[in-house]
């Protein structure tokens, strides 16, 4: 049961990138629907269930709810616009460096590095030259996407490391609710200043919408943290890297996204590296959050 689940999770993130490539809608405003659609789904079940727990937040963890919501909205918004300029292959790819990026931000505030996750994050890195060096060949906006999407991946590890210290104290129902909620009216701010279209869309963009909050909001971010209290952190931080091939395929079979061999190239070197990074760091310093894509 547990890795039908896994398989699920897997192809729910997976589909996230070239559902909304494919999803004729302004990169900003999916970012704010697939976070407002996700909030609607969560918000009646928390406040039933997890009412006095949204009661007794306090100030420390509202100011932890606050970095990670602007966090996760920043990255929702860099890595969103990447699908539109890049290939999904390079900008799931560059994003899922997530890993990567908080073994460097955890280094910095005074933690150890083994000399096994410095190697894995060197080739992971490799992987990142290969890619932007391939795309300078395609056109400018494709390595505009490249830097967008590397920008996505930071503020998910920003995003990750506030959710860990979120959890300690708070359930994931609750903090899922008020981040996303949080989020959502960041990035409706943010499109109203940018003057995006927050309606009328053709029925097909609402069900692209819809399918990308299901699928990567709903599915595959909600399976992976029950797994995470049935696997290993290592396993299922292992098993989402997947979601880099996944995309891969998923855009070339349905939506005819063949980039160049050597994206192939960095992506397979991106994901040899982290999983390196990955298996060589201790359980208690995985994520207990899973970033979603």
């Amino acid at each position: 049961m547990q890795w039908l689940l896994a398989l699920v999770g897997v192809m729910g993130v997976s589909a996230s990138g070239p559902l909304m490539a494919a999803t004729a809608v302004p990169a900003l405003a999916i970012a704010f629907w697939r976070n407002a659609l996700a909030t609607m789904v969560l918000a009646p079940t928390a406040a039933v269930t997890r009412r006095d727990e949204l009661a007794g937040i306090g100030r420390r963890e509202w100011r932890v709810l606050v970095v990670a919501s602007v966090a996760l909205a920043a990255h929702f918004a860099a890595w969103t616009v990447s699908l539109k300029l890049t290939s999904v292959a390079s900008a799931t790819a560059l994003v899922c460096l997530t890993a990567g990026w908080v073994v460097l931000i955890s280094r910095l505030r005074g933690e150890r590095v083994a000399g096994a996750v410095v190697a894995g994050l060197g080739v992971a890195f490799a992987g990142v030259l290969v890619i932007s060096g391939v795309d300078t060949t395609v056109s400018a906006e494709a390595v505009v996407g490249d830097l967008l999407a590397l920008v996505g991946g930071l503020f998910a590890a920003i995003y990750t490391i506030a959710g860990g210290e979120a959890r300690r104290t708070l359930s994931t129902t609750t903090y899922t609710t008020v981040c996303y909620g949080l989020c959502a009216a960041i990035l409706l701010a943010v499109c109203v200043v940018a003057r995006q279209e927050l309606s009328g869309y053709a029925p097909r963009s609402w069900l692209g919408l819809l399918a990308v909050t299901v699928c990567a909001q709903l599915l595959g971010h909600s399976v992976f943290n029950h797994l995470l209290a049935t696997m290993s952190p290592t396993l299922v931080t292992l098993i989402i890297l997947l979601e880099v091939p996944g995309a891969a395929l998923l855009a070339a079979a349905f939506i005819g996204q063949s980039p160049p061999i050597g994206v192939y190239a960095g992506l397979t070197l991106i994901v040899a590296g982290l999983a390196v990074v990955v298996a060589s760091r201790r359980p208690q310093q995985l994520p207990v959050e899973v970033a979603v894509d």
